[in-house]
């Protein structure tokens, strides 16, 4: 294994992690989030490269695309759920009254 997949593989659990165990707000979990979308796209934009094909893949700007979407929809709930409860603290929202 190259010290490039070791660093894409290690960011992602990374992220993945911090995602599972760091819980407490939601904007933490949005940027676990964006880093595991980040960390799929510079894995997918070097693909091509290192299997040494010429023909550019159009999968990793269509992901770039929806994570942008992603980001922007992840900060929408963010600033409704800041109105609606005051806080951003995922522990305050429950899904069954939302």
């Amino acid at each position: 294994m190259s010290i490039l997949h070791l660093s894409f593989y290690s960011a992602f659990t990374l992220s993945s992690l911090g995602l599972a165990f760091h819980r407490t707000h939601l904007v933490s979990a949005l940027l676990c989030l964006e880093s595991m979308m980040l960390s799929l796209y510079t894995m997918l934009s070097m693909w091509p490269i290192e299997t040494n094909t010429t023909s550019a893949s159009l999968i990793p700007v269509l992901m770039l695309t929806f994570s942008a979407c992603e980001a922007g929809v992840g900060l929408a709930m963010l600033v409704a759920s800041t109105r609606t409860h005051g806080s951003d603290h995922l522990h305050n929202l429950n899904m069954l009254q939302c």
